[in-house]
């Protein structure tokens, strides 16, 4: 059974201008879904898009997984007014209707995990539903316009306990049968299957208001989902940690860095432990290669912008876990891994909105001791597993 996510992606936004590239908790909004989305049960993962920007985007940071593809839609099918059922009407038509199960992911979405995915998928492969789309529950009192209540006699208000509530769509998820879509033309059709999704999954992002109370809701669920183990990997930024965030340029471009040498001494100290080293920066630095060749470090992985997604396939191809990691960031690009790892370390001279996500703030800063100093803190740490 061929399973296709679409996650459709419009180049203009009148609420928040460019909404789906703008950064929550420094990864593009889409980002969150498309990522959950790629370590699902789908088979293909498409962001269908007339943003070439976009298109590129995910070309590039994505390479590691086959199953995502960036596709063009018809500008004139990505207007306001086009209706979601018109744009996986076009997609269908552009692959030939090459599905088995047709799933629709909003970008709008970021509280979407790949659990809540593979739920609705699962009541059309095990339930044998035609349909199925996430829903929440909402314990709230609705009423008429004419001043009639929906669902309560406001004569026996009941306790919240008492109250059953009622099931409202959070528009997050939608998977259809290829033979429903085809017949009805609609993204959910004949017996639909509902799964329930956290109650924070139901705030619509549609104003900058929206966006801050998301995003809060986004990192309190990371960090409240932290584990604590051994620490097996060390994942370290470049810039504002190995180096104090400045660089030297010339005429040619880069062309001084400045590193610390006792934080070299305390990386081989700490590998002697066991402990692997994962370089990760966004920065395609032809310096940055030589240092980490000097100091024997074979992960590095140069110009990643989504760390979070490109750690998560790391640890998924080790067989390993994010609370198997310490992570030190320093900046808005750290965020999703600052809040995920099982312990997290930022530079004295961090910028403040990593300082008050991280579990650790150093006492040194970057390129004076702070690597010297997460790697001493592991060390006592990791006592505890011996």
């Amino acid at each position: 059974m061929k399973k296709i996510g679409l996650i459709p992606l419009r180049k203009n936004s009148k609420g928040i201008p460019r909404k789906n590239k703008k950064k929550m908790l420094g990864r593009p909004l889409f980002s969150w879904v498309l990522t959950e989305a790629a370590f699902s049960n789908l088979d293909e993962v498409v962001v269908f898009t007339d943003d070439l920007e976009i298109i590129s985007y995910v070309e590039k940071e994505y390479y590691w997984n086959p199953k995502i593809k960036a596709i063009i839609r018809n500008e004139e099918n990505a207007t306001d007014t086009a209706s979601t059922e018109s744009v996986l009407l076009e997609f269908a038509d552009q692959v030939n209707n090459d599905f088995d199960v047709l799933c629709l992911l909003q970008a709008t979405s970021p509280m979407t995990t790949s659990k809540d995915i593979n739920a609705v998928l699962g009541k059309i492969e095990n339930e044998a539903f035609d349909s199925a789309l996430t829903v929440v529950k909402t314990h709230r009192f609705t009423w008429n316009a004419d001043g009639t209540p929906q669902n309560y006699d406001v004569f026996k208000r009941p306790r919240r306990q008492d109250f059953e509530g009622l099931l409202v769509e959070n528009g997050a998820v939608y998977a259809t049968s290829k033979a429903a879509f085809l017949n009805s033309k609609n993204r959910v059709s004949g017996s639909i299957g509902l799964i329930e999704m956290e109650e924070a999954s139901y705030t619509e992002i549609d104003s900058t208001t929206d966006w801050e109370i998301v995003e809060q809701l986004l990192a309190n669920r990371l960090q409240k989902n932290k584990i604590h183990q051994r620490i097996d990997y060390l994942v370290l930024d470049v810039d504002g940690v190995f180096t104090n965030g400045g660089v030297y340029y010339g005429p040619e471009g880069e062309m001084m860095k400045y590193f610390d040498m006792r934080d070299g001494m305390g990386l081989e100290i700490i590998r002697q432990q066991q402990v692997e080293l994962i370089i990760m920066t966004s920065e395609n630095s032809e310096l940055v290669g030589q240092r980490m060749k000097k100091l024997q470090i074979q992960n590095c992985f140069l110009g990643v912008k989504d760390k979070f997604a490109f750690l998560r396939q790391f640890l998924k191809d080790k067989k390993a876990n994010l609370g198997q990691v310490a992570y030190v960031g320093d900046d808005v690009n750290d965020l999703a891994n600052i809040c995920s790892v099982g312990w997290s370390f930022c530079p004295a001279n961090g910028t403040d909105i990593v300082k008050r996500s991280a579990d650790y703030v150093l006492t040194n800063a970057s390129a004076e001791g702070a690597i010297r100093e997460v790697c001493e803190v592991i060390m006592k740490y990791n006592k505890r597993y011996s």
